[in-house]
């Protein structure tokens, strides 16, 4: 799994996303507040928008749960030096209240250094790109 982060060529943006799957997989809600932006953009499976809150609050009463959490590739594209693209390629079992997802899924994310120095996830979008076969 590290290699799939170092292969990255970003090592900066490559420890955030390790940040980041730690805080999914652990429902860290404190880590979560610190690496999202107060003002997200983000665009879920279904399409829907989803604000920071609405992560938090998911996490915080057990509604999302992440139960696998495998990457397969990261690329970073930086924008200036105080934005970057992040590209992941995920295995990903996630239960939303009494139903389990599993596939393979895309995250794209935009970090952006805010005020204060610290980098957050400004905006996003996750995809499936692969249904697990079940046996």
């Amino acid at each position: 799994m590290n290699d799939v982060y170092a292969a990255s060529g970003d090592e900066e943006i490559a420890e955030l996303e390790r940040e980041l799957r730690k805080a999914q997989l652990t429902s860290d809600i404190a880590a979560l507040d610190r690496l999202i932006s107060e003002d997200l953009l983000f665009a879920g499976p279904d399409g829907r928008l989803a604000t920071k809150a609405q992560d938090l609050d998911a996490h915080r009463t057990g509604i999302v749960r992440f139960r696998k959490h495998e990457p397969r590739q990261l690329r970073v594209r930086r924008v200036g030096k105080n934005v970057a693209i992040a590209s992941l390629e995920t295995v990903l079992e996630v239960q939303v209240a009494d139903d389990i997802s599993s596939g393979t899924f895309r995250y794209t994310r935009v970090w952006a250094r805010e005020k204060g120095g610290g980098w957050r996830v400004v905006g996003g979008h996750v995809s499936e790109i692969g249904r697990a076969q079940v046996p």
